[in-house]
């Protein structure tokens, strides 16, 4: 269908807005596959407001790495709802495994070893988003005739200093194969948390109810890298699943929280009469009105199938 675009100079690299642009506006007209990784979150919500800007809806898919009853409910409806009223494909990705048993595999054939998740193995991004999203795109994509990917992500620089030294835009050495070449981009990594905001509500769009509750951030309810406040939220919010977490972390004697306390620790007393009152269904408007028909692609990586609906 299309034939791999090769820049001359990397612009992620020099940080060239203008050769950036170029590259991305050489590989639209090549016909690349542009993926729009969507977590529910704020961030998400607006990279692919910023990428519908720019790339045809017919090179533009939504993925979404399903994390069942550790994610915040809600957010994969809430990035169907927005990829349906674009009237792009939403394909949603499944690891063979849960959260739970990925920590509980590891704490019995390593006991000697922290089993949760860290900053620096950050395996429940490798296993349970990176791994199963690749591969539902990579068959996305030989399904429909692509053969350049540009995968999108939506991290900021604001973030973290880690994120901030990330490359905008490059070519995915790993993912580039004879046939098919993959290229990583970050489209709003310049953008502030305020502009984030700012970018939805222009749109005529909300983000994903639990911010009305002060989250910053949304994926997990129960983070590694969660704020206080965030997990303090989640707690109120999710009596039964912290409780959950509270006692996997005293049955493999280690704590899942970066901080190196428990969840316990950091959380403190908490009653669900605390939470904020979330808007209600007739505060939150329907994101953009829908096309007469939209295709919805969901992909289950434990089963191997995909089907569509209209």
């Amino acid at each position: 269908m299309s034939h791999a675009h090769e820049p001359s100079d990397c612009p992620g690299r020099r940080d060239d807005a203008d050769a950036l642009r170029s590259t991305i506006e050489a590989l639209i007209a090549d016909g690349a596959l542009f993926v729009a990784n969507h977590s529910g979150g704020k961030d998400s919500q607006a990279q692919l407001i910023a990428l519908l800007r720019q790339v045809p809806r017919e090179q533009v898919i939504v993925v979404h790495a399903a994390l069942d009853d550790v994610e915040w409910p809600g957010a994969l409806e809430h990035a169907a709802e927005q990829a349906q009223a674009a009237g792009i494909p939403f394909v949603v990705a499944r690891a063979p495994k849960t959260f739970f048993e990925m920590v509980e595999h590891r704490a019995r054939t390593r006991p000697d070893a922290p089993c949760w998740p860290s900053a620096s193995i950050r395996q429940c991004t490798s296993d349970l988003k990176r791994g199963p999203i690749e591969r539902e795109v990579r068959r996305y994509a030989k399904a429909h005739g692509f053969t350049v990917i540009v995968n999108c992500v939506g991290l900021r620089a604001e973030e973290s200093p880690g994120r901030a030294r990330q490359e905008v835009f490059r070519r995915n050495a790993r993912g580039s194969v004879a046939g098919r070449t993959w290229y990583d981009w970050l489209p709003i990594h310049a953008l502030s948390e305020r502009d984030v905001f700012a970018m939805i509500a222009e749109a005529g769009q909300r983000p994903h109810p639990a911010y009305a509750s002060g989250n910053r951030r949304l994926s997990c309810v129960f983070c590694i890298m969660g704020s206080t406040h965030d997990l303090r939220n989640g707690a109120r919010q999710h009596p039964e699943l912290y409780e959950r977490y509270v006692r996997l972390e005293r049955h493999t004697g280690y704590t899942m929280h970066q901080s190196r306390r428990s969840l316990e620790e950091i959380v403190g007393n908490v009653s669900s009469s605390d939470v904020p009152a979330s808007p209600s269904a007739g505060e939150v408007p329907v994101l953009i009105s829908a096309p007469p028909r939209s295709e919805v692609v969901v992909a289950c990586a434990v089963s191997g199938s995909a089907h569509s609906a209209t």
